[in-house]
C-alpha cells in the first residue's frame, strides 16, 4: 500500500507492506486524512532514524477486514480514527501510556491503517467524507479545553486568541451553541472577515492592544495555544478570578510573568491537550445536536502531500487541510 512516511530523516511517499489483523484489531481502508500541526514536528522527534513512521492522527474511513475478537464493529461500517490511543475515561491527565496515532504507531496518511476497535468511532451522521477525515484530534482537543477544562458556561465571555487554526474554529462554535459570548483575533483583516462565518461575536487584530479594544469586556475564559508571544496579552485581559487554559504553543514553549499580579489577581491557570475515548463521544453527540462541522481550507491528493505540509507551515489557512486518500 502507498503511505507518507518518515525515514532517515526525510518525508516520502513509498509502498509498504499491507497489515493484517489480529485479536480485536480492524483494518480501515482511510478515505480521507487530516493535517495536524504535530505532523510539521515529527521530525524533530524521530531524527534519522532507518525504520519508517507513518504519519497522519485522523482520518475517516471503511472498515476492510476485522480480527477474530473484534466485536463492536463489522466490514463495510464507516469510521473515524480516535487519534488518542489508551485514554478510555475522563480523567484528571492521560494515562501514563497514552499515545497519539501517527508515531510512533503508524498513522492515516495510508491507504489503510490497523488499529484497534478500542479507537475508531462512527462517522458522525452530519459529516461528509472530507469533514470526518479532519474533525476527531482538533475537535476533541477543543472540547475537553472549553468544556471539561474551561468550564463555560452560558453568558460568559471567551477570549481565543488566533481564528485560523482548526482548534480555535471548532471551539468558537461549540461556545456559541452553549450560548457564549465569543471574541477571537486575526492577524489577517480579510482572514477576520471570512471566519465570520464561525459566528463569533467581535473580532480584533492580533497587533492591536487588546486591553485598550476590550476595556469594556468582561473575559472570563481565555483560550491560548498561540504560546509565549500572546500569553502575557491574554492574562491582562481576562478579569480578576478568571480562567486561562492553554493547549498549545505555536510560538514560544518558555516565557515568563509576574507572579505576583498573577496570585493578587486570583487568577486560575489550567492545562489541557487531546481527550479521552468518552470525551470524544460526548463530542459526537454534542456536534451531531448542534451540526458542528470542521470549517475546511483546501484539499489535497496523498501524493501531494509535500505541498500540504508547506502550506500548513505558511500558517496561512483558515481552518483544515485534508488529504483525498
Amino acid at each position: 500500500m502507498k503511505a507518507y512516511v518518515i525515514q532517515n530523516g526525510e518525508y516520502q511517499l513509498k509502498d509498504v507492506e499491507q497489515p493484517d489483523p489480529e485479536s480485536n484489531q480492524v483494518i480501515v481502508r482511510l478515505r480521507t486524512a487530516g493535517l495536524n500541526h504535530r505532523d510539521l514536528m515529527i521530525k524533530n522527534r524521530v531524527g534519522n532514524q532507518e525504520g519508517y513512521y507513518i504519519l497522519g492522527s485522523d482520518g475517516a474511513g471503511v472498515i476492510e477486514q476485522v480480527g477474530v475478537k473484534a466485536k463492536h464493529f463489522k466490514v463495510g461500517e464507516e469510521v473515524i480514527i480516535n487519534p488518542g490511543l489508551n485514554w478510555y475515561h475522563n480523567s484528571e491527565a492521560p494515562p501514563k501510556d497514552f499515545e497519539i496515532v501517527g508515531v510512533p504507531y503508524n498513522g492515516t496518511f495510508a491507504e489503510y491503517i490497523l488499529i484497534s476497535e478500542d479507537f475508531i468511532e462512527r462517522k458522525p451522521t452530519h459529516l461528509n467524507w472530507q469533514e470526518a477525515g479532519v474533525f476527531a484530534l482538533s475537535a476533541l482537543t477543543g472540547f475537553r479545553a472549553l468544556f471539561t477544562q474551561g468550564q463555560i458556561k452560558k453568558g460568559e465571555t471567551l477570549f481565543i486568541p488566533g481564528v485560523g487554526g482548526g482548534v480555535s474554529s471548532f471551539i468558537i462554535q461549540m461556545a456559541k451553541a452553549v450560548g457564549a459570548r465569543v471574541i477571537t483575533t486575526s492577524r489577517n483583516p480579510d482572514k477576520l472577515k471570512q471566519a465570520e462565518q464561525l459566528g463569533f461575536d467581535r473580532g480584533i487584530g492580533t497587533e492591536d492592544n487588546w486591553q485598550a479594544a476590550l476595556v469594556d469586556e468582561q473575559i472570563d475564559l481565555v483560550i491560548e495555544s498561540i504560546g509565549g508571544s500572546t500569553f502575557n496579552r491574554s492574562l491582562e485581559v481576562l478579569k480578576k478570578g478568571g480562567r486561562i487554559v492553554t493547549f498549545g504553543s505555536s510560538t514560544n514553549d518558555e516565557m515568563t510573568f509576574n507572579l505576583r499580579s498573577f496570585f493578587y489577581g486570583q487568577y486560575k491557570m489550567i492545562g489541557s491537550t487531546m481527550g479521552s475515548k468518552e470525551e470524544l463521544q460526548q463530542l459526537i453527540a454534542f456536534s451531531e445536536k448542534h451540526n458542528i462541522k470542521p470549517m475546511l481550507d483546501r484539499g489535497y491528493n496523498l501524493d501531494e502531500i509535500d505541498q500540504a505540509f508547506t502550506y500548513l507551515a505558511s500558517q496561512n489557512q483558515l481552518g483544515k487541510l485534508y488529504v483525498n486518500i
